[in-house]
């Protein structure tokens, strides 16, 4: 259930706290925890530097109250962790913004989401691809997020524009990267929403395109990579959708084109396979209003992750007890391996024909009956497939040929 709504001060008040130096989301969450409210953290911050080490930039009320008046003028607004407007399936992530900055139409963060990234210099396939994916998940009632870069993004954010689509953001509401996008974000507000959790004015930087992706794979149920080169973006971005529990999928592609190569990669290591958009439909469609799908501790009662950082780290963190490191730019290729490696799944195969029979069951229910994971039933389902083992009905439905 959504908290109560933040009145203005409170807002200023996370606000100020929020655009503190060394203050991530992490941080914020163990100061309330700590001291029960913005403006006691705010009151014990500058001890808390002190015995850090540290001197501290705190954000004055005269520069909370600016950011806040600015955003008025263009239409925005923040909106708080726990408030109704907050997108669920963000708020259960690790790390979520304790603040949003949205422009647009807020309502369509919190209908049901799907992810599309890849190649900033995607071929002219994947942008065909790409928007035809974009177009039909629109038209199942799906919103297409995406993070407004050249390329994949653009097409996806210009197929949904009927729709609804959102834009997150690297950088402030007033700072678009690429410029030449600014248009586009224009016209996607009018009937989707632009989203940032960086100030107004803010100029992105290298490790600020990270942070804005475990925001675009946050808001959605499943994350789809059209096209990416082993080391891009795009994977950082399957990787935070792995780690927050979405569907990650995949579009195969040619193994002479390196802009295929880790769509492939991730096939391989149990990414859903994604050649038209039916695949990310029959797989997000069973969970749609779902209950439990997002459940998600209280803001302050949640528990502190205990991971370390083993590279540079997407905030400056204040060192205080109880708080673990934020995710880091490049936790290396081993750990993007080995969270899509199935685990030992003993004879899965054998327990899955098992559950199937000549009557036609869904996926959603043979995921429940198995009690195995959702990508793992997908991935050995159509390894059965195309064995011949299992055929696939209309609207998805499997049954076993015997």
């Amino acid at each position: 259930m959504p908290g109560p709504a933040l009145d203005d001060r409170q807002r200023l008040e996370w606000l100020r706290l929020i655009r503190s130096e060394s203050i991530g989301p992490r941080t914020f969450r163990a100061l309330l925890n700590r001291f029960g409210g913005a403006a006691a953290a705010l009151d014990a911050l500058p001890d808390l530097a002190r015995r850090a080490g540290k001197r501290l930039k705190i954000c004055s009320p005269a520069e909370a109250e600016r950011e806040f008046e600015t955003l008025g003028r263009r239409g925005a607004r923040l909106i708080a962790l726990g408030e109704a407007d907050y997108p669920l399936p963000l708020q259960a992530i690790d790390s979520a913004p304790p603040l949003l900055t949205v422009q647009g139409d807020p309502s369509v963060l919190n209908r049901p989401c799907v992810a599309i990234v890849g190649s900033r210099n995607a071929s002219a396939a994947g942008l065909k691809l790409t928007a035809v994916l974009a177009r039909e998940l629109g038209e199942a009632g799906f919103v297409v997020v995406s993070g407004l870069a050249r390329g994949i993004d653009t097409a996806a954010h210009g197929a949904s524009l009927e729709s609804g689509t959102v834009a997150v953001l690297a950088g402030g509401l007033d700072e678009v990267y690429p410029p030449q996008n600014l248009p586009l974000l224009e016209r996607l507000c009018e009937r989707g929403s632009a989203v940032s959790e960086m100030p107004i004015g803010w100029v992105p930087r290298g490790r600020d395109f990270p942070r804005r992706n475990r925001l675009v794979s946050g808001l959605a149920l499943g994350t789809i990579v059209v096209e990416a080169a082993r080391k891009s973006g795009s994977l950082i971005t399957a990787r935070f959708a792995n780690e927050q529990g979405r569907q990650v999928f995949a579009v195969p592609g040619s193994p002479l084109d390196p802009r295929a190569e880790g769509g492939n990669h991730l096939i391989r290591e149990g990414a859903i396979l994604c050649a038209e958009a039916e695949h990310v439909i029959e797989v997000l469609a069973p969970m749609l209003g779902r209950s439990d799908l997002f459940a998600s501790p209280p803001l302050l009662a949640r528990e502190e992750g205990s991971e370390a950082a083993t590279s540079q780290s997407l905030w400056d963190e204040l060192d205080l007890p109880g708080i673990g490191a934020a995710p880091s730019l490049d936790a290396g290729a081993s750990r993007t391996e080995a969270a899509f490696r199935a685990p030992d799944t003993g004879d899965r195969k054998a327990r899955l024909l098992g559950l199937i029979g000549v009557a036609p069951i869904g996926l959603d229910d043979l995921v429940r009956a198995s009690g195995d994971p959702a990508r793992e039933v997908s991935r050995t389902i159509f390894e059965l497939e195309l064995e011949g083992a299992v055929q696939r009905h209309a609207g998805g439905a499997l049954s076993r040929r015997f």
